[in-house]
């Protein structure tokens, strides 16, 4: 059994979403078994809407819940929240392979840090988003937001962090990796992200590319995207708005007169094609890359379909040895010879 824990009490519509989202999941795979944390009473009676195996499912009770607007910091000492209790145990228990939360961000990376610990010799973790691209597959970005000011190593981490995600998660052999910058030339961007281009350069088991600018994010010509914090959540914002405004100009166009009304209805069927390639929520959450076990940090306004990927997600990168492979890949990399004073 892969036993993954779920923050019932994380996102704008807990439980109703967490708790569909997770017999959802139990119904596709067999092999898994779901520990859900929260408000016991309110998680009972939204399950009590639907048939799953009940051998497969238990409830750990949580009174407290993090808000949004609490701070990171002062959360991580409320043990009795859901998102709290579910990285105690993530750490104390070995037979738990992984945690899947649609709660704040900021207490989920404080927790990952302080309640669960780093990968040895990671400076710090990173968010890692999916993003479909123009081939039909996923670029991933990272970091997404977890850290807006970095140092060169830490993006060098995040390249391995990513890489071996873009292997363990969706297959891909020898990911391409490139440096988010303003400019594709060597000598674009800021001291620091110059420093970490040539750091890339040299880096062994790592498959760099050069420079890349926001717009190859989703044309697919890299696996992988390295980002400070800062400016891959604003491209990653960026990306999703964009998407938004797409939709909606589609959808007012389409319905704007009988003949748009009439053009639709031959087109609808590659609309449809179209709106799934583009579909962000099919690949489930972020994951918080560079931690012990696996994290999967997926939005607030998840719907149960999200929350049903990401721990699929979660499961299946479990299988296949995520965490092994970020190890192994750290230890060919002499960290202090690539970047002048670190270790």
């Amino acid at each position: 059994m892969v036993k993954i824990i779920l923050d019932a009490m994380g996102g704008d519509d807990a439980p109703y979403s967490t708790c569909l989202g997770a017999v959802s999941a139990l119904e596709k795979d067999k092999e898994l078994y779901l520990i859900l944390t929260g408000r016991k009473a309110e998680i009972e009676s939204e399950l009590k809407k639907y048939s799953y195996d009940k051998a497969r499912l238990e409830i750990v009770d949580c009174p407290d819940v993090i808000s949004m607007n609490d701070s990171p910091t002062e959360a991580v000492k409320r043990k009795d929240s859901s998102l709290m209790a579910a990285y105690w145990m993530l750490k104390k228990e070995d037979d738990t392979c992984a945690l899947v939360t649609a709660g704040s961000t900021g207490a989920t990376i404080v927790g990952g840090q302080l309640i669960l610990g780093r990968i040895r010799g990671i400076k710090r973790p990173a968010l890692c988003p999916a993003i479909p691209n123009s081939r039909g597959g996923v670029t991933l970005l990272c970091d997404c937001g977890a850290n807006a000011e970095c140092k060169p190593v830490m993006l060098c981490q995040f390249a391995i962090l990513a890489c071996a995600y873009a292997e363990a998660g969706f297959g891909v052999k020898n990911p391409k990796v490139g440096l988010l910058s303003n400019g594709t030339e060597e000598h674009k961007g800021d001291p620091m992200h110059q420093e970490t281009y040539a750091c890339l350069s040299k880096m062994q088991g790592i498959n760099f590319v050069g420079n890349v600018e926001g717009r190859d994010i989703m044309m697919g010509e890299c696996d992988v995207v390295v980002a400070d914090g800062f400016s891959g959540n604003i491209a990653l914002k960026s990306i999703e708005g964009c998407g938004k405004m797409v939709l909606g100009v589609m959808k007012k166009e389409f319905s704007s007169s009988v003949s748009s009304k009439i053009g639709y209805l031959f087109l609808r069927k590659a609309i449809k094609r179209m709106r799934g390639q583009l579909d962000f929520e099919k690949f489930g959450g972020a994951l918080l890359l560079g931690l012990k076990k696996v994290v999967v940090k997926t939005h607030g306004s998840s719907k149960a379909s999200t929350v049903a990927a990401s721990i699929a997600n979660a499961a299946a990168i479990y299988r296949n040895g995520l965490i092994g492979e970020v190890e192994k890949k750290l230890a060919v990399v002499d960290f202090s010879a690539l970047v002048p004073g670190e270790e």
